[in-house]
């Protein structure tokens, strides 16, 4: 007898495209970590100390977004995009030093042998 299995992934919607994503760092000097995530994974603890959960209404749905940068510039932002759906802006719970986010160890040469 065969079963079949199937599996139940859910489609994220991204609310931001890469034209948009591009341009909110150069016109308000914000960057979009996480879009539209969970409430879990926007309160991770893998994220620089400077970033902030974004909390809107899309859709009749309430999403949460990581972002980085200025809260006022930020506020500027969302409210350019999404209007009155913006609930609100809080602290993330992130750990990492903002000056280290992203940042890789150079790789070492290798040591010749003598």
């Amino acid at each position: 007898m065969a079963t079949s299995t199937t599996t139940n992934t859910k489609e994220v919607k991204d609310f931001w495209t890469t034209e948009e994503r591009k341009t909110s760092k150069e016109k308000y000097g914000c960057e979009i970590i996480i879009s539209n995530g969970s409430s879990k994974e926007v309160m991770t603890r893998n994220a620089p100390t400077d970033a902030y959960v974004v909390k809107y209404i899309q859709e009749e749905k309430l999403c949460c977004d990581l972002t980085r940068g200025t809260k006022v510039t930020m506020f500027d932002m969302y409210w350019d995009k999404f209007k009155s759906s913006l609930k609100s802006i809080e602290y993330g719970n992130g750990t990492i030093k903002p000056n280290l986010w992203g940042y890789k160890a150079p790789q070492q040469k290798k040591k010749r042998k003598g």
